[in-house]
């Protein structure tokens, strides 16, 4: 089993547009909601896999059905500490002449004490008889940014591997419990080690000096560059697929799943590594915030290109 951690879940909506205008009138073309937030989308992702996996966090009671209906049409498991009101709403604006994705989200709404409390239970029961727990995405208020560390820490001795992908403190606080993944972009490399990261030479340095701080593995994504691992020893770059993008939500999610996946199945790095670039490239092609399909994954699986560095 899997667990994919939902802190702040979302309602993504997104909206076509055929030339956004700032400041006049736009009209929509198409328009999707979908359940979401990166650790539902990482759960699905997983299902889509054929990983058994849950998705476990704060939900909201007016929303709650359109992602437990979700949930289950995929197989995934759930478990919510549910919360009075409504979820969040994320509204992607796609611009289809520029095919640019302009993000706009909304904070969430504050949990308390008690619920964090709650939450944490939780999480301590399901990490033990997970293989590993995925702690992905922001945080609601009223949440630290030493929230995930937090998490982490209580969780030890339980034998489930942690698989960290976030931003900023959350990220620098979380690297505190030396999660065994963590999968950060160039920007957020840079933001922890305090430096401009120009070359593959460059980054993969600072992937080692975290991995030398007591994490196992560093994935980096680096967008239309491609991405590159370390486990300090291996390193391996794969340079970006040629395909058509339609959509660059939710690719990080499905990487991070991918990677997940192949790890709880023992494969090697550089099978785990093919595995997420091929899961990201599949969700590339999706529209809005859906992700991959098994077969798309199977598609491009074979033709994920791995050079040594």
């Amino acid at each position: 089993m899997i667990t994919a951690l939902a802190l702040n879940p979302s309602i993504d909506m997104t909206l076509s547009i055929n030339g956004f205008t700032y400041g006049g009138l736009n009209r929509v073309g198409k328009a999707r909601r979908d359940a979401g937030g990166k650790g539902m989308n990482v759960a699905l992702a997983l299902r889509a896999l054929d990983c058994e996996a849950e998705c476990v966090g704060f939900m909201h009671t007016e929303n709650a059905e359109l992602f437990e209906n979700k949930l289950r049409e995929h197989g995934a498991g759930y478990d919510f500490v549910y919360c009075e009101g409504s979820t969040r709403t994320n509204i992607k604006l796609r611009d289809d002449a520029t095919s640019t994705i302009t993000e706009l989200n909304q904070s969430g709404r504050a949990v308390t004490e008690a619920e964090l409390a709650e939450m944490i239970a939780m999480i301590k029961k399901h990490a033990a008889r997970a293989s590993h727990i995925v702690l992905s995405g922001s945080v609601p208020p009223g949440c630290s940014a030493g929230c995930y560390r937090e998490i982490m820490e209580e969780i030890k001795g339980t034998g489930c591997k942690c698989v960290l992908d976030a931003d900023g403190e959350k990220l620098r606080e979380g690297l505190k419990a030396k999660p065994f993944l963590i999968k950060p972009n160039r920007y957020e490399l840079e933001l922890l080690t305090g430096r401009s990261l120009t070359g593959r030479a460059d980054l993969l340095a600072a992937a080692r000096e975290i991995i030398s701080g007591g994490v196992s593995v560093v994935a980096v994504s680096l967008g239309g560059e491609g991405a590159l691992i370390t486990d300090g020893d291996t390193a391996l770059f794969a340079p970006p697929m040629k395909i058509s993008i339609n959509s660059t939500v939710g690719a990080g999610d499905s990487m991070v799943a991918g990677l997940t996946a192949a790890f709880s199945r023992e494969k090697s790095m550089e099978d785990a590594f093919r595995t997420g670039v091929a899961c990201a490239s599949a969700a590339c092609g999706t529209e809005g915030t859906q992700l991959f399909s098994k077969s798309d994954f199977d598609t491009l699986y074979s033709r994920v290109e791995i050079e040594n560095d």
